[in-house]
């Protein structure tokens, strides 16, 4: 199965269920392909849940919800060890991010500390608890959501553990048609208990193959650099995109690449990837309230897009 096959099968279900918003869960599926964990930020309402339950059906995972919470302890995200009385023994028991698909809705109403149990699961698909290491799924990713226009009683996400997400995404509001052409139609839960599974984990090492033969030339190449070096030297930057970041985006464009059918890398695949893969590592300079979405559009409207030789 290729890259394009695989992404077309789950936009295609997870479609079924959020109307109008191909591109997101595109962008969905470039980040689960490049092993990343994707921020939702959006208001109440808009199906953020519902698309990443529909997305765990389509690829055939498991799916685990946490309501984030202020009163949310690590260990009810990692598990714990019990004493079971039978077998004479501490026993350990799973929590919830031993899934496939974690939605950690409302991330930033949890502590610090409950938030920063999640990055050792997030960086490095393991858990650590009580001196004993767990590994977590091939398959997995985190899904964090957060409520952009209520922040009382939150607690913001460090620097650090915004660059952990691979991707930052808001879905917005459907157009009135489509809207429109919710209304009377089986509810949402039903439509979801109906999916299917489209891909399987073969598919998706399959896809990685074909991922790994695409390239990309020089001149793509100082393009994405240029853009990297540009938010670096922004005066209304403080701290600009890392090497992390620089990586997270040539994965991305590899994978838009891919997903376009194509074995190389063109300036475009760059440009559609950027925003959602770099504005949210920015972090303003003091004083400056500029969006940081505002300025990567900025940059990437200066940067000098390299043409095709003849």
């Amino acid at each position: 199965m290729t890259v394009k096959e695989y992404s077309d099968l789950i936009v295609g279900n997870v479609g079924k269920v959020i109307i109008g918003k191909d591109d997101a869960i595109r962008q969905i599926v470039i980040c689960f392909l490049a092993g990343g964990h994707v921020l939702l930020e959006d208001l109440p309402g808009t199906g953020k849940t519902m698309l990443l339950r529909a997305f765990s059906k389509s690829i055939g995972g498991d799916f685990k919800r946490i309501q984030f919470t202020p009163d949310l302890l690590p260990s009810d995200l990692t598990g714990i060890h019990f004493y079971n009385q039978k077998e004479g023994d501490f026993v350990f028991r799973k929590g919830p991010v031993f899934s496939n698909v974690v939605l950690a809705d409302e991330i930033n109403r949890a502590t610090p500390r409950t938030q920063s149990a999640l990055l050792e699961a997030m960086e490095e698909r393991q858990v650590s608890v009580d001196g004993e290491t767990f590994p977590l799924a091939a398959n997995f990713i985190v899904m964090g959501t957060q409520n952009p226009v209520e922040s009382y009683g939150t607690f913001p996400l460090p620097e650090a553990q915004l660059d952990r997400f691979f991707m930052r995404l808001s879905l917005g509001y459907m157009e009135r048609d489509q809207e429109i052409s919710i209304l009377g139609r089986k509810d949402a839960k039903d439509i979801i208990s109906e999916l299917q599974c489209v891909v399987s984990e073969a598919d998706r090492l399959e896809a990685l193959k074909e991922i790994e033969n695409v390239t990309a030339s020089e001149d793509v190449k100082a393009y994405l650099m240029d853009i990297v070096e540009a938010t670096r030297n922004n005066a209304q930057i403080s701290c600009g995109v890392s090497a992390r970041g620089t990586l997270a985006l040539f994965k991305a464009a590899r994978i838009r690449a891919a997903i376009s059918g194509r074995n190389y890398i063109i300036p475009e695949d760059v440009k559609k990837e950027a925003s959602c893969v770099l504005a949210h590592r920015l972090i303003s300079a003091p004083g400056s309230h500029v969006d940081p979405n505002k300025i990567m559009e900025r940059i990437l409207s200066e940067t000098k897009v390299p043409l095709e030789s003849v």
